[in-house]
């Protein structure tokens, strides 16, 4: 069954997961996770799949920016430069999974869930995704409408997306 990559966003998590998971058996990909404002729900979502263990490597749940770098490799620099929720930063937080994990493909996210903590240039609903391996990554900013939970929900949503649309694509 073939859905045009506008139509992935409208199928729910559970379906979603099982596609990734299909496409990592087809591939011969292997995945890891760096959440924060997510909390570990992408890396729920997927081991919520019976046999995920084939392809699903670990998650990291790196919260505070002293974990970021000492468990991802994020540069102190780096987060001092550009904040946590930036492209700079999902970039190194995926290719730090990547590279610890050695998992082939990973998401990265980082974002301001609400309700506080927004600013006039990062406001409650922003979020930065970032996918890719140990070598390169692509980032893309998200504006989420919503509370808490639908923020992160969306972007639960979107980083399954967009490793689904990666693998099919390959």
């Amino acid at each position: 069954m073939s859905h045009s990559p506008a139509s992935l966003a409208n199928l729910d998590l559970v379906t979603l997961a099982e596609r990734l998971g299909r496409q990592c058996r087809r591939r011969g990909a292997t995945l890891t996770t760096a959440e924060s404002c997510t909390g570990g729900g992408v890396a729920s979502a997927i081991t919520a799949v019976a046999g995920s263990s084939d392809y699903f490597e670990t998650g990291y749940v790196t919260y505070s920016n002293a974990a970021k770098t000492r468990l991802l490799g994020v540069p102190e620099a780096l987060l001092e430069a550009h904040g946590a929720v930036s492209r700079e930063v999902v970039e190194a937080m995926v290719r730090g999974a990547c590279g610890d994990s050695g998992a082939s493909l990973g998401v990265a996210i980082s974002g301001v869930a609400g309700p506080g903590g927004g600013s006039p240039d990062k406001p409650v609903g922003t979020v930065w995704l970032a996918w890719g391996g140990a070598e390169a990554a692509e980032a893309e900013c998200h504006h989420f409408p919503g509370d808490r939970r639908a923020v992160r929900e969306q972007a639960v949503r979107e980083a399954l997306v967009g490793l689904v649309r990666r693998l099919e694509q390959a």
